[in-house]
């Protein structure tokens, strides 16, 4: 039996609703404040599911339910609060897609900054880098500082970095929704490639024509909960039942 590349067990994030976010650090090694309080809420509660290599999850609900929590839970930048994420491959986060970049190094230093972040050499940085440029079309750009792209060459570059990397998950999560129709339907089509070639992965999108396209399992999230984990064509049935005009 195949072992899943992404075991998520009893999975909770708690938030407080003031002071603007998480619990303080004081707060995690406090057995006092470890007690849910008044201000608190769970932005994911009891959440289970397994993903084996291959499959393609397409993560629906409302927003403010959970979804891009539970991504960057996956990604390993946060931490539960109660449950366990085991992933057992690396992932390639196109969460948040240009965070990390650095505004005042040139495109072609934030290339080889955030490639390299990401585990490739500076050989095989090397040996992609053309494509990656010519993928983002900025060749007249290389040189020009981060801070002077527009959003869309911004989301551009980031992409085309992220999509090169060999990791065998892939984490989406709306961030294509501000590029052009032409460079977004580029993307769709390297998401493909890369799902042909084995890859896994985990769509968040309110865009039902995409969750079809890319995926055949959903998971459907709502108030922190997993209401469903089922195909994607259920998931989206109940999801427009629920929610739909």
């Amino acid at each position: 039996m195949q072992a899943p590349i992404i075991d998520v067990s009893g999975l909770g994030v708690r938030f407080r609703r003031n002071r603007g976010g998480r619990r303080s650090f004081k707060d995690l090694f406090s057995s006092r404040q470890r007690r849910t309080r008044p201000d608190d809420f769970w932005a994911l509660r009891n959440v289970t599911f397994a993903v084996n290599e291959g499959e393609s999850i397409g993560v629906v609900g409302r927003n403010g339910q959970g979804k891009s929590t539970l991504l960057k839970l996956v990604a390993g930048v946060m931490l539960p609060d109660e449950g366990a994420v085991k992933v057992d491959d690396g992932v390639a986060p196109l969460i948040e897609i240009t965070g990390g970049f650095v505004d005042d190094l040139t495109v072609r230093d934030n290339v080889y900054l955030t490639a390299g972040l990401h585990g490739m050499s500076r050989s095989q940085i090397d040996e992609r880098f053309d494509s990656i440029i010519d993928f983002a079309e900025i060749r007249d750009f290389v040189d020009t500082p981060y801070k002077h792209l527009s959003s869309g060459m911004k989301v551009r570059i980031a992409f085309s970095v992220i999509s090169q990397l060999e990791e065998p998950i892939i984490l989406v999560d709306e961030v294509l929704a501000v590029g052009d129709r032409g460079f977004r339907e580029k993307c769709y089509r390297r998401i493909e490639e890369l799902l042909e070639g084995g890859r896994t992965l985990f769509f968040v999108s309110h865009n039902e024509k995409d969750l079809r396209r890319f995926c055949d399992r959903g998971l459907y999230l709502d108030k922190g909960s997993l209401v469903l984990d089922s195909s994607i064509d259920e998931v989206l049935d109940l999801y427009n039942r629920d929610y739909g005009s």
